[in-house]
């Protein structure tokens, strides 16, 4: 089982329902963690920054009201910001409060404004802990009316790097937990790039390659998972991020997990880029999964 102490939900405070929040609200329940509201707004040198915050302070306790939330242990937090830092701030309040997991919603944009990038997934790349992203009408596994996580199947994106081991197990503790299926999936490149130095531990042919990843597949699910849930294996051949898309829509999935790598050069663009799409079209929410990092990194700018 994986520890969840606290949980950060950023929110806009809009009038939308926020779907993000009546995440953080299930899963601060369900794992007796502790919830951190958090608003960014921004502000001019004339206003008066203490009035701001008392008022986004009490719409923010209006707004966890209308959730429904019943006995949570929660706070409400707020920041000025400068234009353009919301998701540094977001990063940096995750690293000063030592949180586990956050929580926020990221909006379907025109494929034009897509090209720019969106917050949630700059702190995707960013974050020094995992981030679970919510699109607003996409299939949930927080039931809207009593607020119950109804998690039926998981699929964990798998490359065999460690940023997706790191998915692995968020993706396996959590199929545990709700006794959900696990569906680990493995994408093999086109076969114009079997031979790329990256992927030199495969074989030359399909068949060797399907067979290979398969094996690998079945040796990183741990033995006890076998145990706790129906554990399904599947490897594709082709563009990661459809392949992905195309297996969750088609089998239902509730949520996806995946690993990135930062935002370098490269190999690691690349697969960074993939998880973007990924984010930007998923039919259901995603855990991006990153490896605890400190304040230090986070501070200079290390991946």
């Amino acid at each position: 089982m994986i520890a969840l102490r606290s949980i950060l939900c950023p929110t806009s405070l809009s009038s939308d329902p926020d779907v993000a929040l009546r995440y953080g609200i299930a899963l601060a329940r369900s794992y007796e963690a502790k919830l951190l509201v958090y608003h960014c707004l921004e502000t001019t040198p004339l206003a008066d920054e203490s009035e701001i915050k008392k008022l986004a302070e009490n719409t923010i306790a209006e707004h966890v009201r209308r959730a429904n939330p019943g006995a949570l242990d929660w706070e409400g937090m707020v920041k000025i910001i400068k234009r353009d830092d919301l998701a540094f701030s977001i990063t940096q309040a995750a690293t000063e409060r030592d949180v586990d997991l956050i929580i926020m919603q990221s909006r379907r944009r025109p494929r034009a404004a897509a090209l720019l990038g969106s917050t949630a997934e700059a702190v995707c790349h960013t974050a020094p802990c995992p981030v679970l992203v919510t699109h607003p009408h996409e299939h949930e596994f927080v039931k809207q009316e009593s607020g119950e996580i109804g998690l039926e199947r998981v699929l964990v994106a798998h490359d065999f790097s460690d940023h997706s081991a790191t998915a692995l197990l968020f993706g396996v503790a959590l199929a545990e937990e709700y006794q959900a299926e696990l569906h680990l999936m493995h994408v093999l490149p086109p076969r114009t790039e079997l031979g790329a130095p990256e992927y030199e531990w495969l074989q030359t042919s399909d068949e060797d390659a399907f067979q290979q990843a398969a094996r690998r597949l079945q040796s990183a699910v741990p033995a006890e998972a076998f145990l706790w849930c129906k554990v399904k294996q599947v490897v594709r051949q082709g563009k990661p991020y459809r392949e992905i898309l195309s297996y969750a829509e088609k089998e239902v999935i509730d949520l996806i997990c995946m690993g990135v790598r930062g935002t370098g050069s490269g190999l690691r663009a690349i697969l960074g880029e993939q998880t973007d799409r990924v984010l930007r079209r998923a039919p259901c929410p995603v855990l991006v999964a990153r490896p605890a990092r400190s304040h230090e990194q986070i501070a200079g700018g290390g991946q």
